[in-house]
């Protein structure tokens, strides 16, 4: 034990001893982890931002089915859904994207009863819109920056229907406690809503509330209706989606978004190898004559490479910490300057808000992980090729 621990410290000091090298592949490794920290932590953020939200949210979303795809749901079908056994609330909603601006900035608008906002918003200016009022918006703070909005400013007419165009007037500035929201969302009254999408008597879904332990049972009742409404093109079938289902689907787009950059990361990483392999071993000749010398006063080949691998780690784990470090400042204190508009789309390139991420633990995990593989691999590849050979060729 007492050998194995003094080649540990020998391990630890050549890397204070070439400070020059040790930095350098610190330096290799960073470059290679901390994209991929930085979006891993981001999309694990937003993930548990998602299962907050869902948590929180309704039991049953409704929403109409026709020729198998989602359809909008005849106003009149909300009565009946809320005369059912069991239900609680249910709420009409209208979603839908918009461009405003003279730059066609898209929007997320939606329209919902003034009492059944959802509890994360708060007004910081104005006013929120007065139920039943026609053309009254309330925008969130980074999309009326983005706009050059403020409390009062009028929107010229920015959609195009039968029933004619509309002035509509800014009446509150608003935030969320869930701040990725208000990047794009434009809140109103169903009626201004559905006068924007010129779908008159018609929602996007209904969200419903469920008496305690009556879920199961409401859903089978609604399914059980057969048809929502039924007019000249056919009936409209209920299609539902309770909470578990839909936890189940969200988090599709967050890990596809993963895999994508997991893709790339693997080219990085197919990089970083050679570069950790220069800068720690291959075309260093003061790495081959330390080994060629440590192999001349009697090393065993396993002990080089142990030293060599008490090194490595010690480099990976300092790259990690570094990564991590620097990854926290990133997306915190600068709000992933630069980079914001790649890791969340429609967001601003500098946001004024700071972007949901989580750098533990799985990102720190996987980070220790790859940075100890490029690390290990171009350090321990070298110092065996330079070990098993004669010293004195190593020390030529």
């Amino acid at each position: 034990m007492g050998a194995f621990g003094a080649i540990a410290r020998s391990g630890v000091a050549s890397v204070l001893r070439h400070p020059l090298r040790s930095g350098v592949t610190v330096a290799c490794v960073v470059a290679v982890i901390l994209p991929y920290v930085a979006t891993l932590g981001v999309s694990r953020g937003l993930l548990a931002q998602v299962e907050e939200a869902l948590e929180h949210g309704p039991d049953l979303t409704v929403s109409g089915q026709r020729l198998g795809r989602t359809a909008p749901v005849p106003a009149a079908a909300v009565e009946r859904i809320r005369g059912l056994p069991g239900v609680v609330l249910a709420t009409p909603r209208i979603v839908g994207e918009v461009r405003l601006g003279r730059e066609r900035h898209s929007a997320v608008l939606l329209g919902v009863p003034s009492d059944r906002l959802p509890p994360t918003v708060s007004c910081v200016e104005g006013r929120l819109f007065a139920p039943g009022a026609a053309n009254e918006l309330v925008l969130g703070r980074q999309l009326a920056r983005r706009l050059g909005l403020t409390l009062g400013s009028t929107i010229p007419p920015f959609y195009t229907n039968d029933a004619g165009e509309r002035v509509s007037q800014v009446v509150g500035l608003f935030v969320a406690d869930a701040s990725v929201w208000e990047a794009n969302l434009v809140l109103t009254s169903l009626e201004t809503a559905a006068a924007v999408f010129a779908q008159k008597d018609l929602v996007t879904d209904v969200l419903v509330t469920c008496a305690p332990g009556a879920t199961e049972e409401v859903r089978r009742t609604i399914l059980r209706l057969g048809t929502l409404e039924e007019d000249a093109h056919g009936p409209v079938r209920p299609r539902v989606v309770a909470r578990e289902d839909a936890r189940a689907l969200v988090p599709r787009g967050l890990l596809h978004r993963e895999g994508v950059f997991g893709l790339h990361f693997l080219l990085a990483f197919a990089v970083g190898i050679p570069l950790v392999l220069v800068t720690s071993g291959i075309g260093l000749s003061e790495r081959r004559r330390e080994t060629g010398l440590l192999k001349a006063l009697g090393w065993r080949t396993d002990e080089v490479l142990l030293q060599a691998g008490v090194e490595s780690a010690l480099l990976a784990f300092l790259a990690v910490s570094a990564s991590v470090l620097l990854a926290a400042l990133w997306l915190g204190p600068l709000r992933a300057t630069g980079v914001a508009d790649v890791l969340l789309g429609g967001s601003d390139a500098t946001p004024a808000y700071t972007l949901p991420f989580r750098l533990a633990p799985v990102p720190v995990i996987l980070a220790t992980a790859l940075a100890v593989a490029v690390v290990a691999t171009g350090t321990l590849l070298s110092t065996w090729r330079t070990a098993a050979a004669p010293p004195v060729e190593a020390l030529r």
